[in-house]
């Protein structure tokens, strides 16, 4: 679609990746917000939505939709983190931390994974060809795939992976004990919201030109002539009204 516009697809994604380099993310801070929407590939986001639809179903059983949006930016922003530190850190990515860099939603799914995975640590799922298994073993040996893969050509997503299931084990943790860590975020993202929501009509009154006597005044004798109408209506009926009782009655009428 992009080409119809002669736009590079390439480089408007690069500049939604994070990267690691602190100067680049200084020029783009957006970006560890940004990178845990975008994929490069179709395969990519393909296995992301599948982990997100079937493990979000199961975190949508025991927390609420705002947790989950909660836990998926939270879980994103940590994995996020832990790249560019890991990547800043340690000498063994010194050679390529300037021009590497993060996408994909994969650090936000395994903080939902690990969410639910640790919360009801003996909730067991069904796998194909495996049969049931505790889902924080399933959880546990994904991370571990991770652990094995950081010397990777990838290594930075499997690092970002970490990250996301780590906080997904610190979400689990602190709401076992009655604490949810997406309150203070989900209060942001409602202040931004109303931001966008439409302004309520404007209701504009008028002041008085007369005093609340005058008023009060004014309605006792506007009701005594109504009532004098209406009794003159019930005892010589309508024809017997001049044009200005009739008047008077049907303006009373709309009040």
């Amino acid at each position: 679609m992009l080409r119809f516009f002669n736009l590079d697809a390439v480089a408007l994604l690069q500049v939604l990746e994070v990267p690691s380099s602190l100067h680049a993310l200084a020029l783009r801070p957006w970006t560890i917000f940004t990178y845990m929407f975008a994929h490069y590939d179709v395969w990519h986001i393909l296995f992301n939505m599948l982990w997100l639809y079937w493990f979000g179903q199961l975190f949508l059983y025991f927390f609420t939709p705002r947790q989950f949006v909660g836990v998926y930016i939270l879980g994103g922003l940590s994995g996020a983190f832990l790249f560019i530190l890991a990547y800043n850190i340690f000498p063994y990515f010194a050679s390529i931390a300037e021009n590497s860099s993060l996408m994909g939603a994969s650090a936000s799914v395994m903080a939902i994974v690990f969410a639910v995975a640790f919360y009801k640590r003996d909730y067991e799922i069904s796998l194909f060809l495996i049969g049931r298994i505790k889902l924080i073993y399933l959880a546990l040996f994904t991370v571990l795939l991770d652990l094995i893969m950081l010397t990777s050509s990838n290594a930075g997503g499997h690092i970002a992976h970490i990250g996301g299931a780590l906080f997904g084990i610190y979400f689990a943790n602190r709401m076992q004990r009655g604490h949810d860590k997406t309150v203070w975020l989900n209060r942001i993202l409602d202040k931004i919201a109303n931001l966008f929501k439409p302004r309520p009509k404007m209701k504009v009154t008028y002041r008085r030109n007369e005093t609340d006597l005058e008023y009060n005044t004014r309605k006792r004798d506007e009701s005594e002539e109504v009532d004098r109408i209406l009794d003159k209506l019930k005892k010589s009926g309508y024809d017997s009204l001049t044009t200005e009782e009739r008047k008077k009655l049907f303006d009373a009428s709309k009040k």
